[in-house]
């Protein structure tokens, strides 16, 4: 799940938090001598690193300690996360929320609660080939230290959905946060290291940059301790990752649009994108962003979406809000493109009303607009609530520019149909990782949907809902002629 920004925008947010951290000091203590016999010392505490470097060495030799534990030792960790998660789903959403500022409180708790979900070391499955020329066994393998990037918009459960991810296939993990929300994830990292110390004896098994830049990042790109990244976030950090020259699964941008055909059951679609777009004020990649309503039933839709508590504004309050929104930079081609004002990503519905010179209700979750195709609050990754609605004439144009809209990232969209030949046409024009018909985009990951939670969708490099599996290297073990059972 990520958050659009640009490189220079990037550089300035990254220079205003490091004015704002504090540095951190602390004993260095030693940590354990190495197979080779020599000794290493680690500079951080309970995980948390100020140099890059030096946080993937200790995460290095901690996943050699894990080995030695086993799977079994893998799943205490697992425990240990989904634990914490569920105990202090409430204190640590706050701190996020505190930290960030962005979304909605209840949410942040919301996210920290599903963690349990996400699936562990059950998820890896060997698979055995018996014949004539003996027997062969394939296991999924860690790969070592994985370099993580995290977003601001889920900071804590997207780290905590990846240790279980990364830990369940044997890895450990060195994190390189968003500075947006680096506190409360150091804060995260240092409570689950003192206990994994405290029940398996390994030390620095997650580390973390305490201060992130651009630097810390580039530095874990080049760490010769580091085997492979996993990166959430935008497309400036997902673009350095591909070019670094490790393998790198990343978790790309999306902009997920919704088909609405005259066969759908409006009022439960209403109530259903409402709920997906408005969950943490349309943080989430997987949220609803731009509607297409066949014309049939539009006016008719508009009416459901409003009695569902959706709020519309004018014309002239989506031009005043659009004002506030995007700024227009040129690129290096001469042409103009749209830029999200940060200040307003995640921004409260109400505040968003306020900007656009409209009043709403207290409480209200979700703003809409009739727009056309081409505006900016279609076309860009907005992450507000406020959506879009399109009118298209039949379900060929729906699609069509669904696709448009999509840009091609192939990263989740929806349909509200009875029709399924039209889920049909949209499932393959579309190409999504996520499709999902008939519910909210929080069924795409298990929330009123069949399935599993995670917060590193890889589209870009194509892996896909990441489990386990996506954190291992496949290996095959063969004896030739001998051992059959039979």
């Amino acid at each position: 799940m990520s958050l659009q920004i640009d490189e220079a925008t990037l550089k300035n947010v990254v220079e205003d938090v490091l004015k704002q951290l504090s540095q951190s000091g602390g004993s260095a203590p030693v940590a354990k001598s190495t197979d080779c016999g020599c000794k290493k010392k680690s500079k951080g505490r309970d995980g948390v690193f100020q140099d890059a470097g030096e946080a993937a060495e200790a995460a290095s030799y901690a996943q050699k300690e894990l080995r030695k534990q086993g799977i079994a030792g893998r799943a205490k960790v697992i425990d240990i996360v989904k634990r914490t998660c569920a105990e202090k789903a409430d204190e640590w959403g706050l701190l996020e929320f505190n930290e960030t500022k962005i979304g909605r409180l209840e949410h942040k708790v919301a996210k920290l609660q599903g963690i349990p979900s996400v699936p562990g070391v059950e998820w890896l499955m060997p698979r055995g080939m018996s014949g004539d020329h003996g027997i062969t066994m394939e296991e999924n393998t860690p790969f070592g230290v994985v370099g993580g990037i995290t977003p601001v918009t889920h900071s804590i459960p997207t780290l905590s959905c990846n240790i279980i991810s990364m830990v369940a296939a044997g890895n450990s993990v060195v994190f390189n946060a968003h500075p947006g929300g680096a506190k409360c994830a150091a804060e995260a990292v240092r409570y689950y290291n003192r206990l994994i110390k405290a029940e398996l004896g390994i030390e620095n098994l997650v580390t973390i940059i305490e201060t992130p830049t651009l630097e810390s990042f580039d530095a874990l790109c080049k760490s010769p301790h580091v085997d492979i990244l996993c990166v959430t976030g935008g497309p400036g950090v997902v673009n350095a990752a591909m070019k670094s020259g490790k393998r790198s699964i990343c978790a790309g941008p999306g902009n997920p649009p919704v088909v609405i055909d005259e066969s759908a059951n409006l009022r439960k679609a209403a109530r259903d994108i409402l709920f997906g777009a408005a969950f943490d004020n349309n943080l989430l990649c997987i949220g609803e962003k731009q509607i297409f309503v066949l014309d049939k039933v539009y006016g008719a839709f508009l009416q459901a979406f409003k009695e569902a508590g959706a709020v519309q504004i004018s014309d002239n309050q989506l031009s005043r809000l659009s004002e506030s929104v995007f700024t227009y930079k040129q690129d290096g081609g001469g042409c103009s493109h749209p830029v999200l004002n940060r200040d307003l990503v995640g921004a409260d519905a109400t505040r968003l009303a306020e900007v656009a010179g409209a009043t709403c209700p207290s409480g209200t979750e979700l703003l809409f607009a009739e727009t056309d195709v081409d505006n900016p609050f279609v076309m860009e990754e907005q992450m507000m609530p406020m959506l879009p609605i399109v009118r298209v004439s039949d379900i060929e144009e729906a699609i069509e520019l669904s696709v448009k809209s999509e840009h091609g990232y192939k990263h989740s969209s929806m349909i509200h149909t009875l029709n399924v030949e039209h889920m049909g046409m949209m499932a393959r024009a579309l190409d999504s990782t996520l499709f999902v018909k008939n519910g909210s985009c929080l069924a795409g990951l298990g929330n009123g949907g069949e399935g599993y939670g995670s917060y590193s969708i890889a589209t870009t490099t194509g892996e896909g809902i990441t489990t386990p599996d996506t954190f291992t290297r496949r290996r095959r073990c063969v004896l030739v002629d001998n051992l059959q059972m039979y």
